[in-house]
């Protein structure tokens, strides 16, 4: 079981990104998420991890994903991403400050455009997939690339 999570909450044609203000991933738009505590799986991190940075509740992913990679010690390292439906008349509020950095509805075209430097590294690479069709996924990182894993 990998450490940490990243959540994507979808409402139309929008989904919510959050804009760190502390490390790690300070200044650039991301899902909101974090580390799994002791007691919980990767599910139940997640959903918390939402309510807490969001004060919204989820329940089932629409679609899950697991990212892997190697540590210098060849040793494997991960984390899970979430992509969750919500309620059709979110999407629209105007920007919100949290504890964590500021919470936007951004366009889904906005978010996958190859041109845009303000995403996260990896999100533009896996959130397609995640996207496309319901279900769950296993994704490998390796020099800067994320693979899709048949």
């Amino acid at each position: 079981m990998f450490k940490y999570n990243v959540c994507f909450l979808k409402s139309n044609d929008r989904i919510l990104m959050l804009n760190r203000e502390k490390p790690p991933i300070m200044g650039v738009w991301n899902g909101v998420g974090g580390k799994n505590e002791a007691d919980e799986n990767s599910d139940e991190g997640a959903k918390r991890e939402v309510l807490e940075e969001t004060g919204f509740t989820v329940n089932e992913y629409y679609s899950k994903g697991v990212i892997t990679w190697e540590k210098d010690d060849e040793e494997k390292d991960g984390l899970y991403v979430y992509l969750f439906e919500v309620d059709k008349t979110f999407g629209n509020e105007p920007l919100q400050k949290t504890r964590e950095g500021i919470l936007d509805w951004k366009k889904i075209d906005w978010i996958l455009n190859p041109n845009n430097l303000g995403i996260a590294e990896m999100v533009t690479q896996y959130l397609p997939v995640l996207l496309e069709k319901e279900g769950n996924y296993l994704f490998a990182y390796k020099d800067g690339i994320v693979k899709l894993i048949e």
